[in-house]
């Protein structure tokens, strides 16, 4: 899906938006796409300063702002930080949400799997977007204005692969907060929405996934392949913009057709 660069500039630019988990990956991917826009980005990261930096480096080498900004989401404190170095950055103004920090996980049949496992999917995958959306939402408020998007998964909609259901549980409860979330401030102009993707080729998946498991899961894809990391961005610029200003409360899939519905 081609996207004017022109309408980009209009939507975009001078806007604020904050990406978590812009280190690589998908966030990656929308975070360059929104500062090559003229958005004021900032860049978050939890343990990736290096890659952080050097994709702050790439906006600003475009004629973009951005701002390489850590915290540990799933500790309220570190969010509640987060934001206000986001404030001090940018003066305040918070535009758009990008909420993709994640993380997949080895897998462990239900009755193999410790608590601890279990915690951990739901603080990095679950906990970490109700803190973020929490005080997004609280200056958004006072605007009246912004959108937000979650990123979902596939799983969320399946129960996952087998092994998985700690990580699937976490992406359902994403899917299920971001239709809960978007009803309390639509009346307040703030859209929510999540894409659930597939299987995408990212660090995420790097080691987990064999070539034969690849190969398997290409052979389920109507499309026959993976998905690029980039192939992403467009669904999520759209969601972020006005085009889609009477669209709030969706989980929109992106999967080759691996699910249909």
């Amino acid at each position: 899906m081609a996207l004017d660069p022109e309408l980009h500039q209009q939507w975009f630019r001078g806007r604020v938006a904050l990406v978590t988990g812009a280190g690589s990956g998908i966030g990656y991917e929308i975070a360059l796409a929104l500062g090559r826009a003229g958005s004021r980005v900032g860049v978050h990261y939890r343990s990736s300063a290096d890659k952080a930096q050097a994709l702050v480096d790439q906006i600003r080498s475009a004629g973009g702002e951005a701002v390489a900004l850590q915290a540990d989401l799933s500790r309220a404190q570190q969010v509640e930080k987060l934001f206000g170095d986001l404030d001090c950055a940018f003066g305040g103004q918070i535009d758009m949400l990008v909420n993709n920090a994640g993380d997949w996980m080895d897998k462990f049949l239900i009755i193999e799997c410790s608590i601890e496992q279990w915690d951990k999917m739901f603080d990095v995958n679950a906990k970490s977007i109700f803190l973020c959306c929490q005080q997004a939402a609280r200056r958004m408020v006072k605007q009246r204005s912004g959108s937000i998007l979650n990123m979902g998964s596939i799983a969320g909609h399946t129960g996952g692969g087998g092994g998985t259901v700690p990580y699937a549980a976490a992406k359902g409860a994403v899917h299920t907060f971001t239709r809960g979330l978007a009803k309390e401030l639509a009346l307040n102009s703030i859209r929510v929405n999540a894409v659930a993707p597939g299987f995408v080729e990212t660090p995420m998946i790097e080691g987990r996934v064999s070539p034969e498991a690849t190969k398997a899961f290409c052979a389920t894809i109507p499309l026959g392949r993976i998905s690029q990391a980039s192939e992403v961005v467009p669904l999520a610029m759209l969601l972020l913009s006005p085009e889609s200003a009477y669209l709030t409360g969706q989980i929109i899939d992106i999967n080759g057709g691996m699910l249909m519905r």
